[in-house]
């Protein structure tokens, strides 16, 4: 019987995106990690969290972990899809961000989904059809008002697309555009792209 491990606490020995090693009392767990929470990590030598998902087959046990519990909870019905493996999955998330990916399902956005590297039209109506009556209750409402107010601000898609030609990862972006939107919402485009390269930098 394998034991199955739900949370990882310890030092940081490895980091590289979308893997990780955990030194816990002296034994490395390698870790496939999404974008979204590789670039939430502390530095080398420092203290680590993690919500874990283990993927055991045959021939191997992997161990899967995200910095929040929705990463955790989408993550675990994404591979609840026919056809999506957690390799697959984890790429998903490192392409979208876990809040933003509920959203487009709930409004049946299949168009961002195929935005996603690996993530083609099947896969992406296959992701809405199978989930679209599974995500909502991932999301707080707290979570649901940030989600609705990001989605309707006029800037928000200019400010994504100037990132993203400066050759900014997508998840890391939007994290950064949220974040300057939730502090300065009213200020102008430059403004706005100016403080969300500021976030990026920091």
């Amino acid at each position: 019987m394998v034991s199955v491990i739900a949370f990882l606490r310890g030092n940081l020995h490895e980091k590289s995106p979308n893997r990780l090693v955990i030194d816990v009392n002296g034994v490395g767990y390698e870790v496939h990690v999404p974008l979204s929470t590789f670039y939430q990590v502390p530095s080398l030598g420092e203290n680590v969290a993690l919500r874990v998902h283990t993927h055991v087959r045959e021939e191997a046990i992997s161990l899967f972990g995200f910095a929040t519990d929705l990463e955790i909870r989408v993550f675990e019905k994404l591979v609840s899809v026919s056809g999506i493996g957690p390799k697959l999955a984890i790429s998903v998330l490192s392409g979208i961000d876990a809040m933003e990916l509920v959203q487009a399902v709930r409004i049946g956005d299949t168009a961002r989904l195929t935005l996603i590297p690996g993530v083609g039209k099947k896969t992406a109506e296959r992701i809405g059809l199978e989930l679209k009556d599974r995500l909502p209750s991932v999301l707080t409402e707290e979570q649901k008002i940030k989600s609705e107010s990001s989605e309707v601000h006029p800037l928000r898609s200019d400010l994504l697309s100037a990132l993203l030609n400066l050759g900014y990862h997508r998840s890391l972006a939007e994290r950064a555009i949220d974040s300057v939107l939730d502090i300065r919402g009213g200020s102008s485009f430059e403004e706005l792209l100016k403080q969300a390269l500021h976030e990026l930098t920091q």
